[in-house]
C-alpha cells in the first residue's frame, strides 16, 4: 500500500480523501488545507489527520494527490516532486503550458511518476467503446452544465471543454493543424460558453461546444469514421456503435439496408456495448497506484495532460 496524502479538502478533495481511505492500494496518511476552519471541520467530521503545512504532509507520504485550485497546482506539484513524491494532479494540469512543461522536466529529473485527473478516460461508456474508435474523421462533442459558482475562476474551456479535448487527443493519432473558436462571457469574467473547431493534420475535424450556463446537463460525444458511427453519453453512461457493412446475399427481411446513388448497398448493424458500472475517480487513482508499483506508464501522463492544456490554450487564444 502506498502512503498517500491529499492537498486540498474542498468538494472534490473530500471525495478523493474518502476513496483513498476505502482503497486497498493506498494508506491515507492525511491532508492539508490552507483554511484552518475547513481543515478542522473535515478532520472532526471524517476523522482524517490534518497537517499544519504542505511540507509536513509531503514529508509523511509517497504519493501526493493535488486537488487544489488550478492556480496552485504548479507550486504544490513542484514541492512534492523535489521531495521525491509521485503526484496525482487534478485537471487542468497547471495554469499555463510553461508551468506544465516545467513540471514534466522536473518529474523526469527526479524520476517521479505523475498522472493527470482527466476522469472521463475512466467513464465506463467511453472505455466500453474506445477500442472500436478507429481513425475517426469527424467528432462532435457537447458538454453543457447548469451554472455552478465552483470553477468560474477559469474559462469554461479549462473547466469543461478540456475533458473533451483530452478524449479527442487520446483517439486521434495526428497533430493539431488549426484551431478556430469563439466564446462569450455571460455571467463570469471569462467565457461561460464556447465553441471550437479543431482541425488535425490527417484531415480529422472536431467540433466542440461547452457551456456552464445551460438549462440542462449534457455530456455527449459522437465519432464518425469509415463505415461506423459511435455515440458516447458520458452523463447517462450509455454508448452505441452503428456499423455499415456490405449486404449479405440473403439479408434478413427486417434488416436495415441503405443504397447510395451508385447503387452500393450497405446493411446497418446496431450494437449497444455492455457498460460495467464503476467509480471513475477510484479507478483513476488505483490505476496510478498500479503504474507506480509496476513501473508502467500511467493512463493519463503528464505529457498528455500538457497537450490537453496546450490545445485548450489555443482555443482560449482565439477569443
Amino acid at each position: 500500500m502506498l502512503k498517500a496524502g491529499v492537498l486540498g479538502a474542498g468538494h472534490l478533495g473530500k471525495i478523493h480523501l474518502r476513496l483513498l481511505q476505502e482503497s486497498n492500494k493506498f494508506e491515507l496518511v492525511g491532508f492539508y488545507d490552507p483554511s484552518k476552519e475547513n481543515a478542522k471541520k473535515v478532520a472532526d467530521e471524517f476523522g482524517y489527520t490534518s497537517f499544519d503545512s504542505i511540507d509536513a504532509l509531503i514529508d509523511a507520504v509517497e504519493v501526493v494527490d493535488i486537488v487544489t485550485p488550478t492556480l496552485s497546482h504548479f507550486e504544490c506539484a513542484k514541492k512534492a516532486i523535489e521531495k521525491g513524491c509521485h503526484i496525482f494532479i487534478e485537471k487542468p494540469i497547471t495554469k499555463t503550458v510553461l508551468e506544465a512543461e516545467a513540471l514534466k522536466t522536473l518529474a523526469s529529473q527526479y524520476h517521479i511518476m505523475g498522472q493527470v485527473g482527466h476522469v472521463e478516460r475512466f467513464n465506463p461508456a467511453f472505455t466500453a467503446v474506445k477500442d472500436k474508435i478507429d481513425n475517426p474523421m469527424f467528432i462532435e462533442t457537447h458538454r453543457l452544465a447548469e451554472f455552478n459558482p465552483r470553477g468560474t475562476d477559469v474559462p469554461v474551456v479549462l473547466d469543461l471543454m478540456i475533458h473533451d479535448i483530452d478524449i479527442i487527443l487520446s483517439v486521434v493519432k495526428s497533430e493539431v493543424k488549426n484551431v478556430h473558436a469563439s466564446g462569450v462571457a455571460v455571467i463570469s469574467d471569462t467565457p461561460d460558453i464556447a465553441n471550437a473547431r479543431i482541425e488535425f493534420e490527417n484531415g480529422c475535424v472536431a467540433n466542440l461546444t461547452a457551456s456552464r450556463i445551460s438549462m440542462k446537463n449534457m455530456r455527449k460525444s459522437r465519432f464518425f469514421q469509415k463505415d461506423a458511427y459511435i455515440s458516447v453519453n458520458f452523463l447517462s453512461k450509455e454508448s452505441e456503435v452503428v456499423r455499415m457493412k456490405d449486404v449479405p446475399e440473403n439479408p434478413d427481411e427486417f434488416a436495415m439496408v441503405l443504397q447510395n446513388a451508385e447503387g452500393v448497398k450497405k446493411q446497418i448493424y446496431f450494437e449497444n456495448p455492455e457498460i460495467e458500472n464503476n467509480n471513475a475517480i477510484l479507478d483513476e487513482l488505483e490505476t496510478f497506484a498500479d503504474a507506480i508499483n509496476n513501473n508502467t506508464t500511467p493512463v493519463v501522463t503528464l505529457s498528455q495532460g500538457t497537450e490537453a492544456l496546450r490545445v485548450a490554450q489555443m482555443v482560449i487564444d482565439c477569443f
